[in-house]
């Protein structure tokens, strides 16, 4: 690097910059959102949310929500409630009933609820790898379509 002027600085400056925008790129969603009327849901569980639905439910979250079928709408409730807790004030169920209400008035059903919140809740919350988050945004997606 020369004595005068600062133009290898700024070269290196500008590759530092783009390595982070790519990394950024590549970083996930910090949280799930789900909106319905004028309120949005800020979700995503942590550790303790995770445990405390699986002491209730007595088994793998993972097992649970993806084991197959969809989950009972009681079932999803209850994890957008868990998830919602730290991050939303007082989340009752029962407002989540209501909401789901007024989701479906809007056009929602209990399979966009699935795979619009809960897998998008399971994704933001650690429960797969990029690789794995990238290919089922994919699949949802292809699936969306078909629909």
């Amino acid at each position: 690097m020369g004595t005068f002027g600062l133009d290898e600085m700024e070269e290196v400056k500008e590759e530092k910059d783009g390595a982070a925008k790519k990394a950024d790129r590549k970083k996930k969603m910090p949280f799930a959102y789900w909106k319905v009327g004028d309120t949005e849901y800020k979700l995503k569980l942590t550790t303790e949310q995770v445990c405390k639905l699986e002491e209730k439910y007595r088994m793998n979250l993972l097992n649970l929500l993806t084991g197959g079928n969809i989950p009972a709408l009681g079932i999803m409730l209850t994890v957008i409630q868990a998830a919602a807790a730290p991050w939303n004030h007082g989340v009752k169920y029962k407002n989540l009933q209501l909401a789901f209400d007024k989701y479906v008035e809007e056009g929602g059903t209990q399979l966009t609820l699935f795979s619009d919140v809960v897998m998008q809740i399971l994704m933001v919350s650690g429960f797969f790898t990029e690789n794995q988050r990238e290919e089922m945004t994919e699949k949802m997606e292809d699936a969306k379509e078909l629909l």
